[in-house]
């Protein structure tokens, strides 16, 4: 029974993300890949397996999040040891806020990042499978 109710709080790690972006960024997100996508169906396969190679070095939410937040435990670690002990409440929080995004889905930052455009290793993804349909096509 308590394993059910665990799973019911626990968001899936692939829709997370999306589900606490509100539906305007979401959308916006979606169209503009679809732009792209309809952008490369006038293209050459050159072209279009070029953006692949993009796609493949393009950072996602995930990543960009763990990032951030390692980055800013880091830094306040060695600011704590050299300057003042209360930048580890710094380093705390960055952790903090993995282990919310880890359990709920959602943090702050997240919020900025889909405001900027960043996009979901899903997101992505489709994007290069689309483009990889467009390279199986008969010219």
């Amino acid at each position: 029974m308590e394993l059910d109710l665990a799973k019911e709080q626990l968001p899936s790690t692939q829709s997370k993300v999306n589900d606490h972006t509100p539906d305007h960024i979401n959308q916006q997100i979606e169209r503009e890949t679809e732009a792209s996508v309809n952008y490369y169906k006038r293209q050459d396969k050159n072209e279009i397996q070029t953006r692949i190679k993009e796609l493949d070095h393009e950072w996602d939410t995930e990543r960009l999040l763990k990032v951030n937040m390692a980055s800013i435990a880091a830094i306040s670690a060695v600011l704590a040891v050299r300057a003042n002990r209360k930048w580890a409440l710094l380093a705390g929080a960055s952790s903090a806020v993995i282990i919310q995004h880890a359990l709920q889905g959602w943090t702050p930052p997240i919020v900025l990042f889909r405001q900027m455009g960043i996009r979901t290793v899903d997101e992505i993804n489709r994007e290069k499978k689309a483009l990889q349909n467009l390279l199986k096509k008969p010219e």
